[in-house]
């Protein structure tokens, strides 16, 4: 016995590790997208769908030798692909489709090894039930989830902080290795039956009769509801904060906790007491659902993700059968999980104009607790239709507050761009991505290259192009926007953009005429800031801006050790390195001051708060930014002086690597 709990919990273990070890290697890559985790986590569901299937199909179709030989056979041949490291010739290097080189990625770095971890829970609880003729043998399935929940709970606090990634791939292999060894011993022991197998009666609610082609839907519709209400949630925090993996744990470990809880005992799911709540939370939840307070949306989903998941989950198990059938509930399970991720991983962003799958989310809930109180009585339902309504009401409303001023509203893998016209107090256009603008532009012909947005003429980027000496001037950029930053360009000088998604470069040639009608030379590079700089011979810039946003996320990946080197090598000797560091939630000054001691370069911290209530000067935002140089001069020019604070290297602070993050340091 002690052996298949080991096995289950070892194989969750790793099963749950692996996630955001091989996810935060790969993240860069793809621009630290919010979609990067939303797509590896389409993998991780779809493929332990395919090992569910492959459970289910060898248990009912292969007698138990043919099982365990295939099974030893596939666990020694899955050996063969470690250590698990992904191939830098998988990184991008342009416009093709991020979401199929992710899949594909994975598939060949972690592919067999998942696949065999995402087999154990069902298998050696079908094992275990023929080995020892124990008829309840879901609190395995219970285990397995608490091994899960312990590895995402480790994996920010004891191992992120502390190891480097290739030493995280490296142990993880080693400790694969151990599990393919406990697995291979556990499949040939679950060999020999004992007398009785499958027939003594099941636990509390346990389903008798074979499942029927409803009940089998209904546990697939219960595991996506769950699914797809995570997956929607935590895109909406990473698009917002960033994409880390403790951002990505903390709805994933609620997640888990409700799979822990409820298929322990049936007495922790007091059905009662959930529905109810559940009635009162979607509503809410679906009128904050386009919320950009974080303060007060983020507890509140996760108090509200953790209810729903109770109902879907509990439900869940409610509706468990007989031992004999477990491995096609937990195949229909699986089934339900891929589906709702693929849901909001894969189709969501090609499809929906906006965010707007949390909220259909929300919706789509209420109408299954109204499916989960039919058989109630008749108040009961009644009160369910009116939670249909409400929620369906709220949730219009935040999908038609997302749509209601926008000109254009576009999506794919990497956001929802959207521009937004205003008349008053003069008229303006601005590019917005959630709820943050990203520069625009006056629409009056005479003041349309007039700085506005966070580029106002008392910003520090406006103070350091008013420093500058009057030569022409190569100025890279990382994240184009608006293109705002162009009404600094003369003729002469050349502004180098790289931005890694396709639709904004669109809508700023389209809806702005920063990059048609200035005077200066305009280049796009389409990709990746960083791996496009990385691949670049020096390219000489006077000034390198990093402006890359994605709502109030900065790609943490361009804030690290080895970006900086890459920076360095593209400046000329004298030049500005420049950070926007505006944002409500992070504060990234120890990070570049840091970086910026390391190479001997003096930061400077430059706020700007414009008093201007109407006019032109209405458009001019709030602005932090932080100016990196060795150039004497520039930094004693008055209008740098006069506003700038020099920023010190703090000594407790460690420098970010790629290796190495720690974002709790630089939340505001």
């Amino acid at each position: 016995m002690i052996l298949f709990a080991a096995t289950v919990f070892l194989g969750a273990f790793l099963l749950f590790l692996v996630q955001p070890i091989i996810a935060k290697q790969i993240l860069p890559w793809f621009g630290g997208s919010a979609a990067v985790w939303a797509t590896c986590m389409v993998f991780f569901q779809m493929t332990l769908l395919v090992g569910y299937t492959y459970a289910d199909l060898t248990t009912r179709k292969l007698a138990p030798r043919r099982q365990a030989m295939l099974h030893a056979a596939l666990l020694g041949l899955s050996l063969l692909a470690l250590p698990i490291m992904p191939d830098p010739s998988w990184k991008p290097v342009g416009g093709e489709n991020p979401s199929w080189r992710i899949l594909g990625l994975l598939a060949l770095t972690i592919g067999l090894p998942y696949f065999l971890l995402s087999t154990t829970s069902p298998l050696l609880q079908a094992w275990f039930a023929r080995r020892f003729d124990h008829a309840i043998p879901y609190r395995l399935f219970a285990l397995s989830n608490l091994a899960s929940l312990i590895a995402l709970l480790a994996y920010p606090v004891m191992i992120e902080p502390w190891v480097s990634t290739g030493t995280q791939s490296v142990a993880w292999s080693v400790c694969y290795g151990l599990f393919a060894l406990l697995c291979g011993y556990a499949a040939v022991t679950g060999v020999r039956p004992r007398p009785g197998f499958f027939r003594r009666g099941g636990e509390g609610n346990a389903v008798d009769a074979p499942p029927g082609g409803i009940l089998q839907l209904t546990w697939l519709v219960l595991a996506a509801m769950a699914s797809f209400l995570l997956l929607a949630f935590t895109n909406h925090i990473c698009q917002n904060v960033a994409s880390l993996p403790f951002l990505w744990i903390l709805p994933l470990s609620i997640y888990l906790a409700t799979f822990i809880v409820c298929f322990d005992h049936s007495r922790w799911y007091r059905r009662n007491i959930f529905l109810v709540l559940a009635a009162a939370v979607l509503p809410v939840m679906a009128w904050y659902s386009d919320s950009l307070n974080l303060k007060l949306v983020i507890p509140m989903y996760l108090a509200g993700l953790f209810i729903c998941c109770m109902f879907c989950h509990g439900e869940l198990a409610l509706l468990k059968p007989e031992p004999k059938y477990l491995t096609r509930y937990y195949l229909m399970i699986s089934l339900g999980g891929a589906s709702g991720g693929l849901l909001v991983g894969l189709v969501a962003p090609y499809v929906l104009r906006g965010y707007f799958e949390l909220a259909i989310g929300l919706g789509a809930c209420a109408l299954l607790l109204v499916y989960r109180t039919i058989r109630m009585p008749w108040w009961a339902m009644a009160a369910s239709a009116a939670v249909v309504g409400a929620t369906a009401w709220g949730a219009g409303k935040a999908v038609d507050r997302q749509v209601a001023n926008s000109r254009v509203m576009v999506r794919n893998f990497y956001s929802v761009v959207m521009t937004v016209e205003y008349k008053t107090p003069v008229p303006f256009r601005s590019m917005v991505h959630g709820g943050i603008t990203h520069g625009g532009q006056l629409l009056d012909p005479e003041m349309r290259f007039r700085p506005t947005s966070y580029f106002g003429p008392n910003s520090g980027f406006g103070r350091m192009f008013a420093s500058l000496p009057r030569a022409r001037r190569k100025v890279g950029v990382v994240g184009l926007g608006a293109g705002g930053i162009i009404a600094y360009g003369r003729e002469g000088d050349t502004f180098r953009f790289y931005e890694i998604n396709p639709q904004v470069v669109e809508l700023a040639r389209r809806e702005f005429t920063f990059m048609t009608a200035t005077p200066a030379t305009i280049e796009v590079v389409l990709g990746d800031g960083r791996l496009s700089l990385e691949r670049e011979p020096d390219q000489k810039f006077d000034v390198l801006l990093m402006d890359a946003f994605s709502g109030d996320s900065i790609p943490l990946h361009l804030l690290t050790r080895e970006a900086m080197a890459i920076y360095m090598r593209h400046l000329k000797p004298g030049g500005v390195l420049g950070f926007q560091a505006t944002n409500r939630f992070i504060d990234i000054a120890p990070v570049v001051s840091g970086l910026a001691a390391e190479y001997g370069l003096t930061a400077v911290w430059i706020s700007d708060t414009p008093d201007g209530k109407d006019g032109p000067d209405y458009w001019i935002s709030n602005t932090v930014q932080i100016l990196v140089t060795s150039n004497r001069a520039l930094l004693e020019a008055g209008r740098i002086r006069d506003a700038g604070t020099t920023l010190a290297a703090d000594p407790g602070f460690r420098v970010w690597t790629d290796s190495f993050n720690n974002l709790l340091r630089v939340l505001k």
